[in-house]
């Protein structure tokens, strides 16, 4: 007995054609980037829980300019603290923190196009930066500085 499923192939079309549409969409904004957000996470907080969640804010500002832009941001503690939190870390700093929370950076650089490097004095944030230029990737120290920002004053 031939078994036919035209439904099923339909649909197998449109998602094809919608996947197409979706790429399509994506070549027409070549100056969309995904841009990762470096700044102080830990540095001068002594782990102080106010203000790791201020210095993540400050990260944070930066996103919604990035957006309106046209690009797409990434704040990498939206994927480490959560992932330390998987690993089982119970506080800052400590063994399943640091197995996860930086390197969860550096492969997302694997996958950005660029790093906006923002805030004060930071090891981690600059140990990005030099990360994202051994990969060749664009360093912006200033939003005004990334395309479609020029007109930012931050």
């Amino acid at each position: 007995m031939f078994f036919s499923a035209p439904a099923a192939s339909a649909r197998s079309v449109r998602q094809r054609t919608s996947l197409l549409r979706s790429h399509d969409h994506m070549q027409s904004h070549p100056t969309r980037l995904m841009i990762l957000v470096a700044g102080p996470y830990r540095s001068g907080t002594g782990d102080d829980p106010a203000k790791l969640a201020a210095n993540v804010a400050a990260m944070e500002a930066f996103a919604m300019p990035l957006f309106r832009a046209g690009h797409v941001p990434l704040v990498g503690e939206w994927l480490g603290l959560p992932l330390a939190t998987l690993a089982g870390s119970v506080r800052i700093g400590d063994a399943a923190f640091e197995e996860v929370f930086h390197p969860i950076a550096e492969r997302l650089l694997e996958r950005c196009d660029a790093l906006l490097r923002v805030g004060g004095a930071s090891e981690g944030a600059d140990r990005l930066v030099a990360v994202a230029r051994a990969r060749g990737l664009a360093v912006y120290h200033a939003l005004r500085e990334v395309p479609g920002c020029e007109a930012t004053a931050a």
